[in-house]
């Protein structure tokens, strides 16, 4: 594979780069497909799918390097886990090096997909297009500091019809200890494990709503000892500042057991976040920018921030649930508040801070805009487990060191992607899919085409040849017909 870099130097920072994940794979033969895999995510090119990307980095032999990056991705038994592992050893340096993590980030990404068989292919609400669509979903959690942010945990959401699909199952070769979770649990199972490592930074945790109103995951996020600022839907009850649910009933002697219950009464009872916030004094929102936009004007809102308890099913508690913070954003102009969320920092923690973490999930936004548009993480066209969980893992490494070479660059300086340059491509080369151009034109094969003897309404028709008449002269059979 005769690659040309843009800079000498950057081809030997890539060879470390992909020489220190390659240790992770298990065996010295994986670490050449590895290699031209992660180039080939790096060319430039529309399609970063085994077959364009082994055109690209083999012209002369594409049928070779096809069938070796197809069994690498498919069916080689190395984990993208722990690639994933080395991705984060070897990107967190430089992901630091300007400032601390500051925030783990919960999300998920949909593909888009036609069919039933690739794997976990549902009918499901898709965030890319905003509606249910026929999709896979993978749940991820990312790294981030100020500046940017890395995935450091990927895993494919399976349905539960998908779960219990034991040919289907088979067919995709899901592995059998894989069973039906929910987004959240996914969720928390990644943060759970990398809570574990001792040497991840610690971060807040970050969720949208799909995440966030779920009061199970809030609480498990919490016993991990870790803070988050979790995004919830509008409906959800809490109680308004210095309030609290009533204690259980005083005991009576001679009627039972005590209650241990906490109670409401309709007179005293929670409210939703949007009737709160609908409540609240204007003098409690303040006009807060939160980073620059695209056209270098600082994005701000209205933001207020209050002191509430959850109420989420407490008559079934014994004590109130803990105070938190319960972040409004009310832009200038709407009607009503947008969004909502609610975060367990410490009761001191300042307003812009809280604004601060709960806007840093728009990194995630631009890695998943990046990993798809530049590096393909959407353009795998397998339907296995382990090719899915494979080429995402791949898409990921490509981008931790594209991550590495940008943070690696002054703020001053002009920012240019590092570029590799592909081999030309063989003669008469034609991806599949595409149009022949040696076919002949469309046009060509309609030779009496109807269009010539269309006319005007009221123009007299066409005349149309007659047959020339048949002047020969009918004979007479002689022979004798036979039948058997």
């Amino acid at each position: 594979m005769d690659l040309q870099w843009s800079e000498g130097a950057l081809e030997a920072r890539f060879e470390g780069y992909v020489e220190a994940l390659a240790r992770c794979l298990g065996h010295r033969d994986r670490e050449g497909p590895f290699r031209r895999y992660c180039a080939g995510l790096l060319l430039p090119g529309g399609r970063k799918s085994v077959e364009p990307m082994a055109a690209r980095l083999a012209p002369g032999s594409v049928s070779a390097e096809h069938q070796s990056l197809l069994h690498f991705v498919g069916q080689s038994p190395w984990s993208s886990a722990a690639l994933l592992s080395a991705v984060r050893e070897a990107v967190l340096p430089a992901l630091t090096a300007r400032g601390p993590v500051e925030a783990w980030i919960v999300d998920d990404t949909s593909f888009v997909k036609k069919g039933r068989h690739s794997v976990g292919v549902a009918r499901q609400y898709s965030g890319q297009l905003g509606k249910q669509d026929n999709c896979q979903v993978a749940v991820s959690l990312s790294l981030a500091s100020a500046e940017a942010s890395l995935p450091v945990a990927w895993r494919l959401y399976l349905p539960a019809d998908w779960a219990a699909d034991r040919p289907r199952r088979h067919k995709a070769k899901v592995p059998d200890a894989v069973a039906f979770r929910t987004k959240p649990q996914i969720a928390l199972d990644q943060i759970a494990a990398l809570a574990s490592d001792p040497t991840v930074p610690r971060g807040v945790v970050l969720a949208d709503a799909g995440y966030g109103n779920d009061t199970g995951f809030r609480t498990a996020v919490a016993d991990l000892g870790l803070d988050y600022v979790a995004g919830v839907l509008s409906s959800t009850s809490v109680w308004a500042p210095g309030m609290a649910p009533l204690p259980p009933l005083p005991n009576r002697p001679g009627l039972g057991r005590p209650s241990k219950r906490l109670r409401r009464t309709p007179a005293h009872k929670p409210l939703s976040v949007k009737a709160l916030a609908m409540s609240a004094a204007p003098q409690v929102f303040h006009t807060l920018a939160w980073r620059q936009g695209a056209t270098a004007q600082p994005l701000s809102s209205r933001f207020a921030a209050l002191r509430v308890r959850p109420a989420h099913l407490d008559w079934k508690r014994s004590t109130p649930w803990p105070e938190q913070w319960l972040l409004i954003e009310w832009p200038q102009g709407e009607p009503e508040p947008t969004k909502y969320w609610l975060a367990n920092l410490p009761a001191d923690a300042s307003l812009e801070r809280l604004v601060h973490l709960a806007k840093l999930r728009w990194l995630i936004e631009r890695d998943y805009l990046e990993l798809s548009h530049e590096l393909g993480l959407d353009h795998y066209e397998g339907r296995g487990w382990t090719g899915f969980h494979h080429h995402a893992a791949l898409a990921i490494a490509a981008y931790g060191f594209l991550l590495t070479e940008r943070l690696a660059i002054p703020p001053s300086a002009t920012r240019q992607r590092p570029r590799l340059e592909p081999p030309a491509l063989p003669e008469g080369y034609r991806p599949r899919g595409a149009p022949d151009p040696a076919a002949a034109p469309p046009t060509r094969l309609h030779r009496n085409d109807p269009t010539k003897h269309r006319r005007r309404p009221g123009a007299p028709a066409p005349t149309m040849s007659l047959l020339p008449p048949d002047n020969t002269k009918s004979t007479a059979i002689t022979d004798p017909f036979v039948t058997q």
